[in-house]
């Protein structure tokens, strides 16, 4: 996606990126409708999903009427260095060094009542440190929020319940479940992945008329898949092949270079494209072990072009991240989920199994099964992928935005 400055002519859309976050404008021409809409999208950087959905709908406004301005914003720019921190780098630390830690902390903050002493607490700590977000919200003027992390919505509720802050905000749950921590009073509205979120939010006192089921939004690439062959020939591989597509989501958890040597080691006429995110010592690893394999492993960095990479893919193993999985479902690439994070990704690989989507693989082993057993069985492959295609939304960002501006849905916001 190109970067630079952008001066806002009447007629035009350009983009643009800001000190720390993007910017898409889309201006009414003379006499179409008035004045620009603006939407602020606010996301945390805890691995890159969040990140990924507010980007998804800022792109999305492509696609909505004539007069937005849509601007993503990482929150955490805006907040001091102790509190970035505990959201972005001691959350990546826990989950790759101490995942059971990890997950006592995921289940003790979903189940501590929200009143509680801790949790007011915490609430007050992050709006004291995170003023210069206030700050920046009160020079934007923006006219409605949305929050793809639960942390900048939980800064602003308190400005929406005093009448502070104006704008409404809206809140996009960035995963097939709902923990607790991401439900706030006097929020305009909120996104649900799928029904049961809904009813979880519904459960949770969130108003049934601000919920909305829109999926869980990706970018306008993975609506319109590339042609596999072409995508094929852009990687050097072959395109009749079977196609392994092993992620370790931004970070590149997961171990992929001894995954990529197991998997290699099976006997079959198939290849593999391993994309190791942004960890350098994985890709190294990899680009090794290419070298002892011509032609069956093409490793990966970190790329804005997954959904090429998809088009080529089977099947794909991968980390049940929210962004990943709704990315995968948009294609109709069934999955192979493993090494889930506690928490939020056990649940999202709960909802992918429970419909026949993806299998699980505990470990090397297990996914070793389960690669030689789709080998052998191409429709169940294909049964899987039916229903990976019939649970994508691949128009989800544009369902947000069309809520957001009140105007109709598209057509499959609702199925």
């Amino acid at each position: 996606m190109a970067a630079g400055e952008h001066d806002g002519w009447v007629g035009k859309r350009t983009e643009g990126r800001h000190a720390a976050g993007n910017t898409r404008k889309r201006r009414a021409v003379s006499g179409a409708g008035g004045v620009a809409r603006r939407i602020l999208v606010l996301s945390v950087p805890a691995g890159a999903g969040h990140t990924r959905v507010a980007e998804a709908i800022r792109a999305g406004a492509d696609g909505a009427a004539s007069g937005v301005e849509v601007i993503h914003l990482d929150a955490t720019a805006y907040a001091t260095r102790r509190l970035r921190f505990v959201y972005t780098d001691l959350y990546l630390l826990l989950v790759r060094r101490a995942p059971a830690l990890w997950s006592w902390v995921y289940r003790f903050t979903n189940h501590a009542a929200p009143d509680g002493w801790l949790h007011r607490l915490r609430r007050r700590i992050e709006r004291r440190e995170s003023t210069p977000l206030l700050d920046k919200i009160a020079e934007l003027r923006p006219d409605a929020i949305v929050c793809t992390h639960f942390q900048p919505a939980e800064v602003l509720a308190p400005g929406r319940a005093d009448g502070s802050l104006a704008c409404p905000v809206w809140v996009q749950v960035t995963d097939f479940d709902l923990h607790r921590m991401w439900v706030h009073r006097h929020m305009a509205g909120y996104f649900a992945g799928n029904d049961e979120v809904a009813f979880l939010m519904r459960r949770h006192g969130i108003p049934a008329d601000t919920i909305h089921v829109t999926g869980i939004p990706v970018m306008p690439a993975f609506g319109r898949p590339p042609a596999r062959a072409e995508c094929a020939s852009e990687l050097g591989i072959d395109p009749g092949r079977m196609t392994l597509l092993l992620m370790g989501g931004g970070a590149g958890l997961g171990g992929l270079a001894a995954l990529a040597a197991r998997l290699l080691a099976i006997p079959g006429n198939f290849q593999l494209i391993v994309l190791a995110g942004r960890n350098a010592q994985e890709l190294v690893a990899l680009q090794r072990l290419a070298a002892s394999h011509p032609g069956r492993l093409v490793p990966q960095g970190y790329t804005d072009r997954v959904e090429r990479l998809m088009a080529c893919a089977d099947v794909a193993i991968t980390k049940p991240g929210g962004a990943t999985t709704a990315e995968c479902l948009a294609m109709g690439l069934p999955m192979i989920v493993n090494a889930s994070i506690p928490g939020q990704e056990e649940r999202n690989a709960n909802f992918l199994l429970e419909y026949g989507a993806a299998m699980q693989a505990h470990d090397a082993t297990s996914l070793e099964y389960r690669v030689r057993y789709l080998m052998a069985h191409p429709d169940e492959l294909e049964r899987m992928r039916a229903r990976a295609r019939a649970l994508g939304r691949p128009h989800a960002a544009a369902a947000v935005l069309a809520a957001v501006l009140k105007q109709p849905e598209p057509a499959d916001a609702s199925l």
